[in-house]
């Protein structure tokens, strides 16, 4: 896929005035893609625990 000059422009320009957005969506991606292709059994065990936690102290 052809990426345009134009398209790179917009896109730096959206990263720039939604830095905080741009970030949360590069780690949610990081994420998906480290429980999808390279996550052990424990790292999958370690991170259900660390959802868990992050639940209960969201939901108080």
């Amino acid at each position: 896929m052809v990426v345009t000059e134009a398209q790179k422009r917009a896109k730096k320009k959206y990263q720039q005035k939604h830095r905080k957005e741009a970030n949360v969506y590069s780690y949610r991606s990081t994420a998906k893609n480290f429980i999808k292709n390279y996550a052990t059994f424990d790292d999958l065990q370690e991170l259900k625990e660390l959802i868990s936690a992050n639940e209960k102290e969201k939901s108080e």
